[in-house]
C-alpha cells in the first residue's frame, strides 16, 4: 500500500479524459488528518477544547501511513476492499464500453483506452479515499469518546474540510452527534472552530 497525489476526480469519455476539482485527491487531506489524529490521542484539552498549533510541520508520507496504521489498526484489508471495489467499477464500465452499439467502432475504441489508461489513477484515487474515510472515522470516535466540545484549527481551505468531514462522521452515529461551525478572528488569523452541541 502506498500514498501519493494523483489529482482530481477523473470523468472519462470517449471524447476524452477531464477533472472534476469538485472532487479533490482526499491524499491533500491525509497529512492534517494524522495530524490531528496524533494530537488528540495525546494532548490534554483545556476546557475540553482542543485548538491546532499554526505551526506544525507536514508529516512525510511514510509517517502518514504509520500513523494511519497506528490508529486505524490494519489497514490492508480495509484498502484492499477500496480497491477491490473500484476495480469492479472499471471492470463493468470496460464491459459497458464494449457493447455499447450506441457509438461507433472507434469511439468505442477511444472509451475503451480511455477507461484503461486512467486505470491505476482511480485505484490510487481510491486508495487515498479509503485511507482518508478511516482517519475521519477515527477522529469522529476521539470527539466522542473523549469528550470534546471544541476543535479550533485555522481557516485554510483544507482544514476546514476535515472539520466538515468529522461533522458529517458524527452526523452518521447511531445517535447522531449535533456540531456548529464557526469562523472567527484570533490574533489577525481567521480561524475555524467546531462546536459539538449534543451528545
Amino acid at each position: 500500500m502506498q500514498i501519493k497525489y494523483v489529482g482530481p476526480k477523473p470523468l472519462i469519455s470517449k471524447t476524452g479524459i477531464s477533472f472534476d476539482s469538485q472532487y479533490d485527491d482526499r491524499y491533500t487531506y491525509l497529512n492534517i488528518a494524522v495530524q490531528l489524529l496524533k494530537a488528540l490521542d495525546h494532548e490534554y484539552f483545556e476546557d475540553k477544547t482542543y485548538q491546532y498549533a499554526v505551526d506544525s510541520g507536514r508529516l512525510q508520507d511514510s509517517d502518514i501511513v504509520d500513523g494511519l496504521k497506528e490508529f486505524c489498526g490494519s489497514l490492508e484489508e480495509t484498502v484492499q476492499e477500496g480497491v477491490k471495489a473500484e476495480q469492479k467499477l472499471i471492470d463493468d464500465e470496460l464491459k459497458r464500453a464494449k457493447e455499447n452499439k450506441s457509438i461507433s467502432e472507434s469511439e468505442r475504441e477511444a472509451l475503451i483506452k480511455n477507461i484503461r489508461m486512467m486505470e491505476s489513477y482511480r485505484l490510487q484515487y481510491a486508495t487515498n479515499d479509503t485511507l482518508y474515510s478511516c482517519a475521519v472515522q477515527r477522529l469522529a470516535a476521539h470527539v466522542k469518546q473523549d469528550h470534546i466540545d471544541y476543535v479550533v484549527v485555522p481557516m485554510f481551505q483544507r482544514f476546514a474540510a476535515v472539520l466538515h468531514s468529522i461533522q458529517d462522521e458524527l452526523s452518521k452515529q447511531k445517535f447522531p452527534i449535533d456540531t456548529k461551525m464557526d469562523i472567527y478572528e484570533e490574533g489577525g488569523k481567521l480561524m475555524a472552530k467546531m462546536e459539538v452541541k449534543n451528545r
